[in-house]
């Protein structure tokens, strides 16, 4: 893993209201010791700019292309850098599906970020359809070609997300996720030099205090990110416990 930094992050997605920043503490108290890891919590938007004044990196879920403007509903990176951000999660899946993102809309709000000031957290994935079709390496190089921005170099992270896998319970094996995310590493190396080594990947799905520990031993895996189990402090400190860096 060289030096880079393990990032353990936990995306709260639509959930959380103040009273449940109080797991923020929690974590932190928990994992107390756990220096030599990188912790960060991207809550909802409305909750980023009292999170931020805890000890912790925080960041957002989204972020719109622009600056400012005509945009109803949605928030700039700027906006999200001046609330205290300093992580933005892009092309997570659920944007993907739900708000019908594609690659070139991914890249164009990890450009956002980059100019904001924030570090982007670019999210690829392959449906179950695609793994079971064996299309999984290609449909990840597309997305990370199209979603990743030339000037972004190594100031960005990737994540690894099988689509099959977030919030179902389902786990790819080891292997599997060994392939990928050593895949992602040879692209990123391709593209960018040996800047590509300083690229963290995160792996997410499905990830677990039971399966933490397991994951966190696959090469080319630098860290998680998390849905559900981060939002209860006993949960998401254990998995940052988890990382063999922890007890550094």
């Amino acid at each position: 893993m060289g030096t880079r930094k393990p990032l353990i992050a936990g995306n709260w997605k639509m959930f959380g209201k103040r009273a449940d920043l109080v797991e923020i503490e929690k974590t932190l108290a928990a994992a107390s010791h756990a220096n030599a890891v990188e912790i960060l919590f991207c809550p909802p938007a409305t909750l980023v700019a009292e999170a931020a004044k805890f000890p912790v990196a925080i960041g957002g879920q989204d972020c719109h292309a622009n600056t400012e403007g005509a945009h109803t509903g949605d928030i700039s990176a700027v906006m999200l850098a001046d609330s205290g951000a300093r992580y933005v999660i892009v092309g997570h899946s659920e944007r993907r599906r739900d708000h019908g993102e594609p690659d070139e809309i991914v890249a164009a709000k990890a450009r956002a970020a980059l100019a904001a000031g924030l570090i982007p957290i670019i999210c690829v994935g392959e449906t179950l359809v695609d793994r079971e079709a064996g299309r999984t390496l290609d449909v990840v190089g597309a997305q990370l070609a199209g979603s990743v921005p030339a000037e972004a170099g190594d100031k960005l992270v990737v994540a690894y997300e099988p689509v099959w896998a977030i919030g179902t319970g389902l786990t790819p094996t080891s292997e599997q996720i060994a392939e990928v995310h050593a895949d992602i590493r040879r692209r990123l190396v391709m593209r960018i030099a040996a800047e590509g080594e300083k690229v963290r990947i995160l792996y997410g799905g499905s990830v677990k205090p039971g399966n933490a520990r397991e994951i966190f031993g696959i090469d080319n895996v630098d860290g998680a990110l998390v849905g559900g189990a981060s939002l209860k402090a006993a949960d998401f400190s254990a998995i940052i416990m988890a990382h063999p860096a922890a007890g550094v």
